[in-house]
């Protein structure tokens, strides 16, 4: 079907994100700038949109991942972001997914930026170390969230178990990032490609800082799983002077496999397309981490018959 099937009426394509106080929502919102084009917006090669005629994407709020999977999975999202690793489980029926169904029908279309792993402690307080949390009140996220799961296994890695070592709570970042600066909470978790809002709003308030995570748990997590990897939240991120080790994973774009091929090369065409470099570089500091040339990277679920045609053309992807 050409895209010109789609000028005359409005097709709404929603996007799964996460919440306002991460990075998924504000990322969603620059993706669905670019790939839209509303009826009647003034065509590409007239200076306007270069996104898909009479598409309009929509940024929408969720819980995170394993929400977004189970969106994406039975059709109330057309697609959504998802951490590979969360995606693999999902797809693979194991991880997290091991006492639910395998979702064999959610297709990648994008890998789109690393995800950093943030421990956010209360500035003044002893917590020097992760292993310091022990008897803390924690945030791992919110349940549904795929940070909720990564946040178990990084403190499993240090010996610390929820309920047993120290007092878990399951706040959105934007609701624990206000209880650790009103002195309600010791530490809050959460990944996402930084800046993080919520992370920057406790740094400012002057009540927080980062836990560095390295050493010999960080080497056996990274090796035991493999869709961990080594990363470092760069110098001023959160006005830090020096890089603060951590560990990530990969932010995927997915869609349910019967999402319209035709629509699904359009999009991931119109993500590509070079007057979306500018939206994607100015709009967040992760922005600049999607490239064409890491796409691929990371993905842990087959590729959308769409998205797939359109890597083929470009030579990234061979039949």
């Amino acid at each position: 079907m050409s895209p010109l099937a789609y000028a005359d009426e409005p097709r709404i394509f929603r996007i799964g994100t996460g919440g306002i106080g991460g990075t998924y929502y504000p990322i969603g919102g620059i993706i669905a700038s670019a790939i839209s084009s509303p009826p009647g917006a003034r065509p590409c090669d007239k200076g306007g949109s270069c996104g898909v005629p009479g598409l309009v994407a929509i940024a929408q709020t969720s819980d995170g991942s394993v929400a977004n999977v189970e969106a994406v999975a039975n059709g109330s999202f057309e697609s959504g972001f998802v951490q590979s690793d969360i995606a693999h489980w999902a797809y693979s029926g194991t991880g997290t997914f091991r006492k639910r169904k395998a979702q064999k029908s959610i297709r990648a279309i994008a890998n789109l930026y690393p995800e950093s792993f943030h421990v956010v402690v209360r500035d003044g307080s002893k917590i020097g170390a992760i292993r310091d949390l022990k008897g803390r009140r924690v945030s791992l996220d919110e349940k549904g969230a795929g940070a909720l799961v990564d946040a178990r296994l990084v403190l499993r890695a240090f010996g610390l178990r929820e309920r047993r070592d120290f007092k878990p709570r399951y706040l959105k970042g934007d609701v624990a990032s206000a209880q650790l600066v009103a002195g309600k909470l010791d530490a809050f978790i959460i990944v996402a490609g930084y800046p993080v809002p919520s992370v920057v709003h406790a740094v400012e308030k002057g009540n927080a800082r980062l836990l560095h995570l390295s050493g010999k748990p960080v080497d056996a997590l990274v090796k035991k799983h493999k869709y961990f990897s080594r990363d470092m939240i760069s110098v001023g991120a959160y006005g830090n002077s020096a890089p603060i080790p951590t560990v990530s994973v990969n932010a995927l774009w997915i869609a349910n496999e019967t999402v319209d091929e035709e629509l699904v090369y359009q999009i991931t065409k119109a993500l590509w397309n070079e007057n979306s470099r500018k939206l994607l570089d100015e709009g967040h500091q992760k922005g600049k981490r999607i490239q064409l040339s890491t796409a691929l990277k990371g993905i842990s679920i087959p590729l959308h018959l769409g998205a797939k045609r359109f890597y083929k053309e470009v030579g990234l992807v061979d039949d």
